[in-house]
């Protein structure tokens, strides 16, 4: 087959702006996010995330934030919970969840405006029922979440009737969604969404139907990153653009000139390669959105042709014209000080080298928040001082489960620059092609290092993909004791994390890793090690 039909294969159907087909190779999806260690933010996957492909939103990576741009007319949300409801999300109540989604949706737009409701206050038909009544007269979206009781489904049933968006999750069957306008049939199954009714117009839309779709899948994944993204693919498609969800608008034939005019060779010798070519086929087969189908394929087909053909693509050329930002909120402040020392360069290098030298590792990663990227099995975090003046490098090591079941081990190279602030800095690294920029903020360590807590920002920027997340690390892996539970919670706050919304890392069966770093690094300059309960973890 021609490099020309190869390549036009590769652009029939779009799927948001993903070259999809069942039959054909999808180019969008080949592309993820590099894994900082710790990953994985929600959050969408343009590109899977990438080797780790952080490959980082989440599922969904999805905390991003983009350039500035103008205010657009606001947008008014209202959630309806099922009082006392417990979520899948390490069994916090749907009223925290969604409470905390509204929190996440400002870091998007100032103009989103989700206020939560208990479906109690319509039992109770006293002031907070008025209220949510004139809530609902000037609502763009009605949220409805584990909502059960028939006397509050039929209160919302009447008083939902002029809300032109309305997305039930896990709640009665009798609730209805509504998209646009207009019905949207239930699944049988009682889940979100099920196919749109045949006379109604969205069915006559397929963007529509696509929103179905992701948002159902989305929604399933339970994390606090999907469910913002199931609120903001309904903004998006509905009331409003939303600026981070540009990026999953196809680009046409200028994509394909340009990998024609370009990477010719890079894409040819990708298809003749049977691993990059398994590669592709694989990634076609799993949602956009969901990054870890996207990269247990990356991770099975591993190949030098697959990384030549993301550098070329996308790094060199950005033939999918895409740009991601690393997203600035939250704001988390790095730790001041440590043992009573004000923080500085050098000891927050130290902090990161933490246990190595003591041990084969700096740190274990216990959990972390992006649930992408944070909850490979077995990770390891190395930081070194490197042989040229000023230099400090972080590998992480991590275990992929591949497509045929094997436990397979990678490892990433990232630099490390200081940030302006002590306690702050900037990682890059070429992963699989793809060039992705982070700033990680120290958030605490306790004085005997028992733990630590590191947040980060990331983007991989001609992937379109922006992230957050947080790690937290011990130096065998193991969740800080009881005593500690309270100033490890308070850390997270700091980073407007919530403890249910960790993914816990696997570290029971880590055998014989790739550890050791290059002949004359160095390690630690002013902070000793001094506990010797962890010498032989």
């Amino acid at each position: 087959m021609s490099l020309q039909l190869q390549l036009h294969l590769l652009t029939q159907q779009t799927r948001f702006g993903f070259l999809h087909n069942n039959n054909h190779f999808s180019l969008t999806a080949f592309f993820p996010l590099p894994y900082s260690s710790h990953h994985a933010q929600t959050s969408l996957s343009f590109a899977s995330r990438q080797s780790h492909f952080r490959f980082r939103p989440s599922t969904t990576v999805f905390s991003a934030v983009t350039a500035e741009q103008p205010p657009g007319p606001p947008v008014r949300l209202v959630a309806v919970v099922g009082n006392g409801a417990v979520s899948p999300l390490n069994s916090a109540s749907w009223e925290e969840v969604m409470l905390h989604s509204a929190k996440r949706l400002k870091w998007v737009d100032e103009g989103y405006e989700l206020v939560v409701f208990t479906d109690e206050c319509i039992q109770s038909n006293g002031q907070m029922a008025t209220r949510l009544q004139k809530e609902l007269q000037e609502a763009d979206i009605l949220v409805i979440v584990a909502v059960t009781n028939k006397d509050s489904v039929e209160w919302i049933k009447i008083r939902s009737k002029t809300v032109k968006n309305v997305i039930c999750f896990e709640s009665s069957p009798d609730l209805k969604n509504r998209l646009g306008g207009y019905d949207v049939q239930n699944e049988a199954r009682g889940s979100i969404f099920g196919n749109i009714l045949g006379n109604s117009q969205v069915d006559k839309t397929k963007e529509s139907n696509e929103v179905v779709q992701t948002v159902s899948e989305a929604w399933d994944r339970h994390s606090s990153d999907d469910i913002r993204f199931c609120l903001l693919l309904i903004i998006n498609a509905y009331i409003r653009p939303v600026p981070v969800l540009k990026n999953l608008r196809a680009k046409g034939f200028s994509t394909l000139n340009c990998m024609l005019k370009n990477c010719g060779r890079q894409v040819l010798n990708c298809l003749l390669d049977p691993n990059c070519r398994k590669a592709l086929q694989c990634l076609n087969k799993c949602s956009p959105v969901d990054q870890v189908c996207n990269y247990r394929c990356i991770a099975s087909y591993e190949s030098t042709n697959l990384e030549a053909f993301s550098l070329c693509v996308l790094q060199k050329n950005n033939c999918l014209e895409l740009e991601a930002e690393v997203p600035d909120k939250p704001c988390v402040p790095p730790m001041v000080a440590f043992r009573g020392q004000n923080m500085s360069h050098e000891i927050a290098e130290d902090l990161f080298v933490g246990w190595l030298g003591s041990l084969q590792w700096s740190w274990r990663v216990v959990a972390g928040q992006n649930p992408a990227y944070d909850q490979f099995p077995c990770q390891y975090q190395l930081f070194y001082r490197g042989k040229a003046r000023g230099s400090f490098w972080y590998e992480p090591v991590f275990q992929v489960k591949t497509l045929e079941g094997q436990m397979v081990w990678r490892r990433r190279k990232y630099r490390v620059k200081r940030g302006k602030t002590p306690g702050t800095f900037y990682f890059s690294v070429l992963d699989n092609g793809v060039v992705s920029n982070e700033f990680w903020t120290i958030v605490e360590v306790a004085d005997d290092l028992s733990w630590g807590l590191f947040h980060y920002h990331g983007a991989a920027r001609v992937a379109g993909q922006s992230y957050t997340g947080a790690v937290l690390a011990s130096p065998d892996g193991a969740f800080p004791n009881e005593r500690q539970r309270t100033k490890v919670v308070s850390a997270l706050q700091k980073c407007e994390i919530k403890e249910w919304e960790l993914y816990y890392v696997d570290n029971c069966s880590c055998i014989d890793p790739p550890l050791g770093i290059p002949e004359g690094s160095s390690l630690h300059a002013v902070v000793q090690i001094e506990d010797p309960n962890w010498m032989h973890v």
